[in-house]
């Protein structure tokens, strides 16, 4: 049946599918899924479990990246990078310490040759940086290749693909098995004789949708290539094999990269690659299990863009691994700089929600959190004080977030943000760190409905500054009912004991009282009590706001009146005055 709120919509309905638990009430839907094959029909699952390794193993280093922005990233923007574009968010690897680059595909577009002749003719890149160009598997365009690079000095990689798996060999290529290997056999020697002469120029080989590929015929098409460019340790050759479209889950990826690994000819002679995209939104996870099962070099882009739902996000993929210990060989000590550059360069804008970099991702608004990361980070402040460290030295084990902002060049400022899902934790946070406003725990409780209230009228996210001026309004606003005002307070020395020295106005009639002996709150609240105002002080707390001497002091105190507890407060360069206003401030709320 179609929702009347949302017609296009059908909502699973018929009968419950018989061996559904009980507490399971989902029905079947309208959904053809019935028309998708089922991916272990489609794809030959290599190990068997007696042999499969990669379960039991960790990451424990970063593989080789290979930012492929300026090729495949390029080729999948509505509006390719002009050479501006290109030329800096190539500078930008080059400074985060990429040292291997796919830079374009030059015999397939114009302005991809002239940006691999730019780095030919003006070193734009440094000596220790290895340049990658792609090309299909055709004479004439690996010949514009060739072209395209003679002259650099960097290392280079001609990187050659063909389209490998049974769909695509019957649909796209018209070639059976044998048929293709010879074509791919021929573009290799054609790649060997315009290039195999040229001391700084490796190969890579990609078997395109390897994923679903028959295990038998990669693995002889691989080893066939391998052969013929002669592989060895000293001149390795690149394997790439690529998730070229995501159709099963990650540890199937990681069972077909394994078996490539341990029985690939010539295994020392080569570098085993990945190229996961993310149709299944599992990019990651297959780049990871695929370094785990054998590979060694990992193709992505910065942030995921590319084809459909992208490449792999080799920055989530390198701070996954400083999260857990690993240094990731690439600096993202400047993220939001690194994340301005991508969005110029692919005129794409991050998620807010993007792991790492997105505007909210180390940003809570939920109250539980918010008071697990203020109580994390006294925390983390008062380790380092102990140990006389630096807070950035010490370990990280602030809740909710995985990593320290800081290493990423972001401040504390958004950690915390205020709306109507927020508690007390993230509105004494705010206070604290924007304003110096030090609020005790019951204090805390107490405001947190003040501003619950607001943000439910609102419907809003509240800044720092409203907080303020809730805070202010509910405590340290004066009140147009008042019936007490302090018109002067003096303690003054005498013999034999120092006295408090009062004027109030009650009720617009000015009165004057001196207290011996006592100290100025307990001669404030006698002298409210006998105007009928009696005030009982349960808590007294006193903070500065700001450095030096001409900071303002804050009094907040708890109190106990004729209708029950409160609080107030009271501000002023005196910290006497302050409190004075306080307790004045609380026989105000008690009488009204």
């Amino acid at each position: 049946m179609s929702s009347t709120a949302f017609p296009g919509i059908s909502t699973p309905a018929g009968p419950l599918p018989a061996d559904a638990p009980a507490w399971n009430r989902q029905r079947h839907s309208q959904m053809p899924s019935h028309r998708y094959t089922d991916p272990y029909d489609r794809v030959e699952v290599p190990l068997a479990d007696a042999e499969r390794r990669w379960p039991s193993r960790r990451l424990t280093a970063a593989p080789l990246w290979v930012p492929v922005d300026l090729r495949d990233g390029n080729q999948a923007l509505a509006e390719p990078m002009d050479p501006a574009r290109k030329r800096r968010l190539f500078d930008l690897m080059v400074a985060m310490g990429y040292k291997e680059i796919e830079v374009g595909y030059p015999s397939a577009s114009q302005t991809d040759f002239d940006f691999v002749r730019l780095i030919a003719e003006h070193d734009v890149a440094p000596d220790d940086v290895t340049i990658v160009v792609f090309t299909a598997a055709r004479r004439d365009l690996i010949a514009r290749t060739v072209e395209a690079i003679r002259g650099i000095r960097n290392p280079v990689v001609i990187h050659l693909y063909t389209a490998t798996a049974p769909s695509w060999r019957e649909t796209v290529l018209g070639r059976d098995r044998d048929a293709l290997r010879a074509l791919i056999l021929e573009a290799g020697r054609d790649a060997l004789d315009l290039a195999g002469d040229l001391p700084h120029v490796r190969f890579e080989f990609s078997p395109e949708v390897f994923m679903l590929t028959e295990p038998d015929y990669a693995l002889e098409i691989c080893d066939a290539m391998t052969a013929l460019w002669d592989a060895t340790p000293e001149r390795p050759v690149i394997l790439n094999l690529p998730a070229t479209v995501e159709i099963a889950t990650p540890n199937v990826y990681a069972d077909q990269i394994e078996y490539m690994h341990r029985h690939l000819a010539r295994r020392d002679g080569v570098i085993l690659s990945v190229h996961p995209h993310n149709d299944r939104g599992t990019g990651v996870a297959c780049a990871e299990l695929g370094v785990l099962a054998g590979a060694q070099r990992v193709e992505g882009c910065l942030f995921g863009n590319g084809e459909r739902t992208g490449n792999v996000d080799l920055v989530t993929l390198a701070l996954n691994l400083h999260a857990q210990g690993i240094d990731p060989m690439i600096d993202f000590s400047d993220i939001d700089e690194i994340r301005r550059t991508v969005e110029h360069s692919n005129r794409i804008e991050v998620h807010p929600r993007h792991p790492y970099v997105g505007d909210l991702v180390h940003t809570a608004f939920s109250g539980t959190h918010q008071d697990a990361i203020r109580k994390g980070f006294a925390e983390h402040r008062a380790r380092a004080a102990r140990e006389g460290r630096s807070e950035r030295e010490i370990a990280w084990r602030v809740p909710y977030l995985p990593v320290d902002p800081a290493d990423l060049g972001r401040s504390y400022d958004a950690v915390i943000r205020v709306n109507s899902q927020s508690g007390k934790g993230g509105i004494a946070y705010l206070l604290e760190t924007e304003f110096g406003i030090r609020l005790p725990r019951r204090l805390q409780l107490d405001l947190a409905g003040h501003v619950q209230r607001r943000a439910d009228e609102s419907g809003l996210e509240l800044g720092a500054e409203e907080l303020r001026r809730i805070f202010e309004d509910a405590y340290l606003s004066p009140r147009d009912d008042a019936r007490v005002v302090l018109a002067a307070a003096q303690i003054e020395a005498a013999e034999p004991q120092p006295r408090t020295a009062l004027r109030l106005r009650v009720d617009g009639v000015e009165h004057a009282a001196v207290h011996p002996g006592v100290g100025p709150v307990e001669a404030l609240t006698a002298e409210l009590a006998a105007h009928g105002m009696p005030i009982e002080v349960l808590d007294l707390q006193q903070t500065s706001l700001g450095a030096g001497t001409d900071a303002e002091a804050l009094t907040l105190i708890e109190y106990r009146g004729a209708r029950g507890t409160g609080w107030t407060a009271g501000r002023d360069r005196s910290v006497l005055t302050a409190t004075l206003r306080a307790v004045v401030a609380a026989a105000n709320v008690a009488a009204s």
